[in-house]
């Protein structure tokens, strides 16, 4: 965190555009949302790895390959972020289908171990809430993975 404030310090003083710096790589931060939610709970199975890889593969659209060269990447990132923001802030300007294809995603990386923990919830509820996925299509995607 201390790093992470150094560094935007350092652009400020170096007269940097600061918001060039935060736009980023939106299929990296879609995958980086799919390991926060698989490890919100502190278990990441092989069921998870695989739901994550799957669900890569299918809302973005890539190789097997691609989805796993960009967990690689995205799992550092999900460590060394300090907020959900970092990610969702990255994807609002797609539409709201695709806002709620990730969150489908989401919920099916958490179900893939066959239980849905509290904090996995937790993780999925305030995505949709920065990304402005409705409550109603929150429940919808939750109910289309556990049905």
């Amino acid at each position: 965190m201390i790093g992470v404030l150094s560094k935007i310090f350092k652009q400020l003083i170096e007269g940097q555009d600061l918001s060039a710096a935060a736009k980023g790589n939106p299929d990296l931060a879609i995958a980086s949302l799919f390991c926060e939610v698989a490890s919100a709970d502190h278990s990441v199975g092989e069921q998870e790895r695989a739901a994550k890889v799957s669900m890569l593969t299918k809302v973005l659209e890539v190789e097997e390959a691609k989805a796993q060269s960009l967990l690689q990447s995205a799992t550092t990132k999900a460590a060394e972020s300090a907020s959900l923001y970092d990610f969702t802030s990255q994807l609002r300007h797609l539409e709201q289908s695709e806002r709620f294809a990730i969150i489908h995603a989401m919920w099916e990386v958490a179900y893939a171990d066959g239980a849905i923990d509290p904090m996995e919830e937790a993780v999925i509820r305030k995505v949709a809430e920065l990304l402005y996925v409705d409550h109603q299509e929150f429940i919808r995607a939750k109910l289309l993975v556990v049905e």
